[in-house]
């Protein structure tokens, strides 16, 4: 794996948000970036431009910010997760639990058709609530996820050990948090 450590210096941590005892990694310092946003978005295309990705799904709402131009570089579709009543369209729907309390993801139920090969992209796996939820979404749709990124993995709190039979793209971890 490449070093990125570079990149940790771009991101803030914000203690005790969004609740007292959890030290949140706040990327919105390396997004405003442009070098180092450039370069997160330029790694994160370079990885997958030789995996024949279909779509690219965004976890909201960090996620759509990479996701997005992720897509756009890649050239190909890109898919919303949301949290519930924010999509227009009929839609399915997955609860996980959070490190800190429970909630849903929601996507149209006609943003993934079978087969097609997905990428899923986030800022952070933390207890991997979220990625999962969001895997079962895009597999019950009938999608086929080919691999999981982020920016910053926390594998103190056991996402990613959950990730079993998914490739993990992750430029930085943080121990201890």
């Amino acid at each position: 794996m490449a070093d990125y450590s570079h990149i940790k210096s771009k991101i803030r941590d914000v203690p005790d948000f969004p609740k007292r005892g959890i030290l949140f990694h706040d990327i919105t310092t390396l997004l405003k970036d442009k070098d180092a946003f450039h370069f997160v978005i330029r790694e994160f295309v370079k990885h997958y431009s030789s995996k024949n990705v279909q779509k690219i799904i965004g976890i909201e709402s960090r996620g759509f910010i990479l996701g997005g131009a992720i897509a756009h570089e890649l050239k190909v579709g890109f898919v919303p997760l949301r949290k519930p009543g924010k999509l227009p369209a009929r839609t399915i729907s997955q609860e996980y639990v959070l490190e800190y309390g429970t909630d849903k993801l929601e996507v149209h139920a006609d943003a993934i058709f079978p087969g097609e090969r997905c990428v899923i992209i986030d800022d952070l796996i933390a207890t991997g609530g979220t990625i999962n939820a969001a895997v079962k979404l895009i597999e019950k749709l009938g999608g086929v996820v080919i691999g999981v990124g982020a920016i910053v993995d926390m594998p103190e709190l056991g996402g990613s050990k959950k990730l079993v039979g998914y490739e993990l793209f992750k430029l930085v971890e943080y121990e201890g948090d």
